[in-house]
């Protein structure tokens, strides 16, 4: 997927902050659920995902450019009420940041942890470790 940066993603040093790797990840996340999913599949992943945890690992300072960035993700772990995503941001090319996000899927009516529905569970399985190649 392609990210464009703001200008205002850029911190006092030039580069782009830290914590705007989370957006982009996101914006990621939000394509893949929302975008690629059915409205079936969409269903419970629209109603409540929760994150659970992040890993983010800096490689490369990212400088503002009017070129968007690439994202690529792909999802692990499939489990019962939970599994991870993992990205990994290209700059013109160059792998400049990767990380995962740990989601529960979640149902607000009871404030609890749910399990994916079989439709969930197969539509994260087409995503499953598609990892790019080093």
């Amino acid at each position: 997927m392609q990210v464009p940066m703001r200008w205002s993603d850029m911190d006092a040093y030039g580069h782009v902050n830290n914590v705007v790797f989370l957006t982009y990840f996101e914006m990621a996340r939000v394509d893949l659920f929302f975008d690629r999913a059915s409205l079936e599949e969409q269903t419970g992943l629209r109603r409540g995902t929760v994150v659970a945890a992040h890993d983010v690992q800096y490689k490369l300072p990212v400088v503002y450019s009017r070129d968007p960035l690439d994202v690529q993700i792909w999802v692990s772990g499939i489990r019962a009420a939970a599994f991870t995503c993992h990205y990994e941001l290209l700059d013109h090319g160059r792998r400049a940041v990767t990380g995962s996000t740990l989601l529960v899927p979640f149902d607000f009516g009871i404030d609890r942890p749910r399990r994916l529905t079989p439709a969930e569970k197969a539509f994260l399985a087409r995503y499953a470790d598609e990892q790019p190649a080093d």
